[in-house]
This record gives C-alpha cells, sequence and structure tokens, in this order.
C-alpha cells in the first residue's frame, strides 16, 4: 500500500510561451522568446512560438480537457511581456485579466492552479538600458512580482519563482537569455537571478501570509563512469555546479566554499553585494519543485578534453580539469537521444529531500517523442505510458521510503513548441493537430496515455 498523499497534486505542466500563441495580442509586448527564429543557433527547419499551441484561444477547451482527464494541478507559468508593458512599470489589464480567467476556470473545475513567476520568456524592454545582471533587473523582477501578488495572491497558494534557474549557467544560449555574441560571467547572472528569486520569497511571505513558494531548478542524479576514485571527485564536482549551487543558496542561505573557489579558479569571480546576501539569507523556501529529465553520468577530463558547450539541457557538459559528461551504456534513449533513468528520478528524489528536508513537488518530467495521428484520430503513444509506469513508480518507492513527495505535474498537459525541437517533439497528454509549418485546424486529439493518466489519478496512483 503506498503512503501516497489523499491530496496528493496530480497534475501536468506547461508554459507560457510554448503553449499560448498570440504573441502580439491583447497588449503583450515582446519577450526574447519572440524572436528566436532569428538566432543563428535555432535551426531553420523547426517553428517559432508565434502561435505555439494556440492555448491564449482555446484556454476553456484546453482547461476542459484537463478536467476531464483528472488533473488536480496546473503548473503553468505567467508571461511576464503579457504582464508589464514597459521600464515604468505600466500593467497591461488585458493580461491581467486573461490569467484571472484561465485561474477561475481551473478553480471551476477543482484544479488547484501552480504558477511559476518566471519561465525563459522575458520582455525584451529589460534589455534596452542593461542586462540580467544589473540591480535594475532584480527591481523590475520584483516589480512583477508585485503586481502578480496583488492581482493572483486570493486565488493561487503554490507559487513557482524562476524555471529552471541553473539553465541560465549550463544551457545559457539555448534558452536564449543571451544573444550569439555576448560574453557575460554566467555566474553573475545567476547571482542576480538568485537575488531576485530570494526578493520574490521574501515579498511573496509578506503579501501572502498563507501562500507557499519555492525554487524550480532542473535536478538529475550524477554517476561516476568507473570505479576510480578520479572519477568520484568528478562527481561531487559536477554536483556542484549542476545541481546544488542553485538549492543551497535557496535553502541554506550562502554558497559553499568550494563553489566560491571553483569561479575563482577558472576565472569566474562574480560581485556579491553584502546587501543581497541579506535578502537571500532571509529567503525561506516552503518547498522545493524540481523538474527531472534524466540523469548524467561523468568522468573526469584529461590534457585532451576540449570543452563542450551544451546545446541542450540533456546533452552533456564539460568543464577542464574538473569533470566531463559521457554517455551511459546501460540506460536507454528516446526518438531524441535523451537518456531514460527512472531510477535516477529515485536518487535524485532521495538526494534532494536528505539534503535540504523540505517538501518536494515534480513540476516536470516527461519524454518527447514523434507522436503519430492516425486515420481514425488515435494516438497510440505506449513509449510514454511505459514511460511514466516506470517514473512513477519509482516515485512512489521513494515516498514509501520517507520521502516528503506533494505533487506531481509532468511535462507536458497538451502539445508544445519544444523550446530546441519545435512542435514535433510532442510531450503532452492532448495532441495538437499541427506540424512545423502547417496550423492545419489546431484540433485536439486525446491520445491513450491520457487516458491511462485518467485512470492512475482516479486511482490516487493505485492503477499504475
Amino acid at each position: 500500500m503506498s503512503k501516497i498523499r489523499n491530496d496528493f497534486l496530480w497534475g501536468a505542466s506547461t508554459s507560457a510561451y510554448q503553449v499560448e500563441g498570440s504573441i502580439s495580442e491583447d497588449g503583450k509586448v515582446s519577450s526574447i522568446m519572440d524572436d528566436v527564429a532569428n538566432r543563428d543557433n535555432y535551426s531553420k527547419d523547426i517553428t517559432d512560438f508565434r502561435d505555439a499551441s494556440g492555448h491564449y484561444k482555446n484556454w476553456k477547451e484546453d482547461v476542459k480537457l484537463f478536467a476531464e482527464m483528472g488533473m488536480k494541478s496546473y503548473r503553468f507559468s505567467i508571461s511576464w511581456p503579457r504582464i508589464m508593458k514597459n521600464l515604468k512599470g505600466d500593467v497591461n489589464e488585458q493580461g491581467i485579466k486573461f490569467y484571472s480567467d484561465l485561474i477561475d476556470e481551473l478553480i471551476k473545475y477543482k484544479i488547484e492552479p501552480v504558477v511559476t513567476i518566471y519561465h525563459f520568456d522575458a520582455p525584451n524592454f529589460i534589455f534596452e538600458d542593461g542586462k540580467f545582471t544589473d540591480k535594475r533587473f532584480i527591481q523590475l523582477f520584483e516589480n512583477y512580482c508585485k503586481v502578480l501578488f496583488e492581482a493572483y495572491g486570493s486565488k493561487v497558494k503554490y507559487w513557482l519563482t524562476i524555471n529552471e534557474l541553473n539553465m541560465f549557467a549550463m544551457a545559457s544560449s539555448a534558452i536564449g537569455i543571451l544573444k550569439s555574441n555576448q560574453i557575460i560571467n554566467r555566474w553573475q547572472i545567476v547571482h542576480a537571478l538568485n537575488v531576485a528569486q530570494a526578493r520574490a520569497i521574501n515579498l511573496c511571505h509578506e503579501m501572502l501570509p498563507n501562500a507557499k513558494i519555492g525554487p524550480a531548478p532542473n535536478l538529475g542524479c550524477i554517476y561516476t563512469n568507473s570505479s576510480k576514485p578520479i572519477d568520484y571527485t568528478a562527481k561531487l564536482n559536477m554536483d556542484l555546479v549542476r545541481n546544488w549551487v542553485y538549492l543551497d543558496i535557496a535553502c541554506k542561505g550562502h554558497y559553499s566554499k568550494t563553489f566560491l573557489e571553483f569561479v575563482k579558479k577558472n576565472n569566474e569571480v562574480f560581485l556579491i553585494d553584502p546587501k543581497d546576501m541579506e535578502d537571500i539569507k532571509r529567503a525561506k523556501p516552503d518547498f522545493i519543485a524540481f523538474n527531472y529529465y534524466s540523469s548524467m553520468t561523468v568522468e573526469m577530463t584529461n590534457e585532451e578534453t576540449n570543452i563542450k558547450l551544451a546545446q541542450d539541457q540533456q546533452s552533456g557538459h564539460t568543464i577542464p580539469n574538473f569533470a566531463a559528461a559521457v554517455k551511459n551504456t546501460n540506460l536507454e534513449k528516446t526518438q531524441f537521444g535523451w537518456e531514460i533513468d527512472p531510477q535516477g528520478f529515485k536518487n535524485t528524489l532521495r538526494e534532494v529531500y536528505e539534503r535540504y528536508n523540505l517538501p518536494i513537488m515534480i513540476t516536470e518530467n516527461g519524454i518527447g517523442a514523434r507522436d503519430v495521428l492516425t486515420k481514425d484520430g488515435k494516438i497510440h503513444d505506449t513509449y510514454r505510458i511505459e514511460y511514466y509506469q516506470k517514473h512513477i513508480s519509482k516515485m512512489l518507492e521513494a515516498i514509501n521510503e520517507g520521502v516528503d513527495i506533494i505533487g506531481y505535474m509532468p511535462w507536458s498537459a497538451i502539445d508544445l513548441v519544444s523550446t530546441h525541437e519545435g512542435i514535433s517533439k510532442r510531450y503532452g497528454f492532448i495532441y495538437v493537430n499541427r506540424n512545423e509549418f502547417d496550423l492545419k485546424d489546431m484540433k485536439r486529439y486525446k491520445k491513450d496515455s491520457f487516458y491511462w493518466y485518467k485512470d492512475l489519478i482516479a486511482t490516487n496512483g493505485e492503477k499504475i
């Protein structure tokens, strides 16, 4: 018998820029994700985000489908450029109304809204006279948070600060926060985001004493490629910059000495204002949310190792004289080359809970695949069902072993545009009938996984 909570938040996730479309409608200003097609590192063979899944126009239909699937929660992001119009802080009331209506519709169906404040799509106006590392950015983010807390605080209990803050260091070019010709200390960016995150947590607790808020990094356990002691050192090194530095600062209020020595050795020392550290120390998250897709395997680098800048969150990462990511031949892979590791999911859950002792919310986990719509309107995604069966089974094992998990919101509720693989890489329980450059009718179809997940939710995880 599983020890899962009776009020467990079974659900699913999306993000605004990947699902909404309508990037110029109803007062929305441009974001850094709106012009991805013009980037040097963006493939000309995949779509951009201007239409996405059409959720902005079809949100009522989508929420009704979410309710039919039995979702107890829906993790979505609010589009910063749909809310804030400029550097002066003018608010777009049409944007406020859109998310207010969406939240009301979710509540009508007894679906708990779980809101991500910032999911990669910063408004372009932020860069008119500055960048991510400026104090101005931190203040603009805090102002934006205040607007959200005032508008939705009475309706939203769970808040996530910044989606995958660690990817701003691990894959900044892939997620579009830097132009191809920009050179900025990645740890200065991360530090500014850490300060912004702390301000959001503190402000939330001040304005909304009954709400809960936490960070939402992308995490994955690290294995050694051999039994060599030096490879275990590489594992500790990669754990530091892949996982722990982002949660240590959020949950413990300081950077570890080993991390500060790492940036010093690599000539990446960043400026730290003591006043900012006061904000960070005061911020106490109520839970930890994290996204899990795969583990990582590493070995120590050697003289022949060159720096590899990953173009994808899961493509690997190499740091000279520190650690090198390698393929794990023991693991199966998705159609897109991502390693599948359900045991790694459990390992990560154990590590995070034992290190921080805070409740955990899973806010992404899923498999991207080239789903096929049959002539009779079916999508037989047995591979997705098998993926979830294995991962959820391991999550339930972790719960039975004492890990406090409050919700599971896999990626994604509905097909959306992958950040750098387009619409062909489908994750959803619901199929959206379009391809990369033909919008077709955007009709929604329930995949086989939709019905499987519906049964699982109805039995609170018993019917896997």
